[in-house]
C-alpha cells in the first residue's frame, strides 16, 4: 500500500513539475520585447520622435546602379534617329556583347528630394540628360529622355501605389500609431549574419509590408518594398540599409542596396551627401504647365 501511495505521490509531483516546467518556459519565450518596444527602440536609434519631427525635408545626392543591358539599350535609343530599322538596333547588341559591355553595370548620379507630407523628386543623369520623377503627394509624373521620352508622362497606377506607401521621409515606424498602422512582431531571423526582429506593419488600407529590425543595433536593416511587375508577374522586393550615419541628428543609411525575388543582380544606391530641412520650393514637385 505504501508503495502505491509512493508512487501516486512521485508520478502527481512529476506532473507538477513538468506544468512549472512548461510555465517558465513560456515565461522565457515572451520575455523579449514587445512590438511596440521594439519600434520606440528603432526611433531612438534612428535620433528620437522629437528630432525627426522637426525634420520637414532631406535631400540625397549620390549614385545608383543601373544594370548594363538596359544601360545599352537605353543608350543607343537615345542616339537614335527616327527612320532607322532594328537591323542597327540588332548589330548594336552584337556589337556590345562582344564588348562585354552588356551584362556590366553602370553608376548614374542622382538627386533625390523629399519634402513633407510626401512629396519626393528625383532627377537621375544619364548619357548627358536629367531624368525625372516626381510625386506631389497625390499625382506623379516622369519624363524619360534616355527612352526619347521628352514629354510628361503621368505614373501608371503601380508606381502611384509604390509611392503612396512608402511612408514619407520618415519612414513607416515613425509615428507609426498616429498613421492607423498597426505593428505585430512575427519572429526573430538573421539579416546579413545578424539576428532581427520581423514586423508585420499592416497600414490602415489593409497593405502589409514587413521590417526586419537588427536585435543590437535597432536599426531597419531591412525594408520590404513596393512588389514590381517583373517577366509578367509580381515580384517581392526588399532593401537593405547599411551605413548608418548621424545627419544634423537623424541616422540616414547612406548604401540601400535593392534585392527582387528570382533575380541574382541587386542594385545598390550610394549616397555622397545627405542634408537635412534644406530649402525645397513647391514649385521642384509642381507638373510642368500646371
Amino acid at each position: 500500500m505504501l508503495s502505491k501511495k509512493f508512487l501516486l505521490l512521485s508520478a502527481l509531483f512529476c506532473l507538477c513539475f513538468s506544468h512549472a516546467m512548461v510555465a517558465a518556459d513560456s515565461k522565457t519565450a515572451h520575455a523579449g520585447p514587445t512590438a511596440a518596444q521594439i519600434v520606440e527602440k528603432n526611433v531612438a536609434a534612428r535620433g528620437g520622435l522629437q528630432a525627426w519631427r522637426a525634420v520637414q525635408a532631406m535631400s540625397w545626392a549620390g549614385n545608383m546602379d543601373a544594370g548594363g543591358g538596359s544601360i545599352n539599350r537605353s543608350r543607343r535609343m537615345g542616339q537614335r534617329r527616327p527612320g532607322r530599322g532594328s537591323k542597327m538596333e540588332s548589330t548594336d547588341n552584337k556589337d556590345a556583347a562582344m564588348n562585354g559591355q552588356a551584362d556590366k553595370q553602370a553608376q548614374l548620379p542622382f538627386v533625390l528630394e523629399m519634402k513633407r507630407p510626401s512629396k519626393s523628386r528625383v532627377e537621375i543623369q544619364f548619357a548627358g540628360k536629367t531624368a525625372v520623377q516626381v510625386y506631389d503627394g497625390t499625382n506623379g509624373w516622369k519624363v524619360r529622355p534616355y527612352l526619347n521620352r521628352n514629354d510628361v508622362e503621368p505614373f501608371t497606377a503601380e508606381e502611384l501605389k509604390s509611392e503612396a506607401g512608402k511612408g514619407g521621409l520618415d519612414g513607416p515606424l515613425v509615428d507609426y500609431a498616429a498613421k492607423g498602422t498597426k505593428v505585430e512582431l512575427e519572429v526573430v531571423e538573421p539579416v546579413e549574419g545578424h539576428d532581427a526582429y520581423k514586423l508585420k506593419l499592416t497600414a490602415k488600407n489593409g497593405d502589409v509590408q514587413h521590417v526586419w529590425i537588427d536585435k543590437e543595433s535597432f536599426l531597419d536593416v531591412k525594408v520590404e518594398g513596393a512588389p514590381r511587375r517583373m517577366d509578367g508577374r509580381m515580384r517581392t522586393v526588399w532593401i537593405y540599409q547599411r551605413d548608418f550615419r548621424s545627419v544634423q541628428g537623424v541616422m540616414v543609411p547612406f548604401v540601400l542596396e535593392t534585392a527582387v525575388d528570382g533575380y541574382r543582380e541587386t542594385h545598390k544606391m550610394v549616397i555622397e551627401k545627405a542634408e537635412v530641412n534644406p530649402k525645397l520650393n513647391d514649385a521642384l514637385f509642381a507638373k510642368p504647365g500646371a
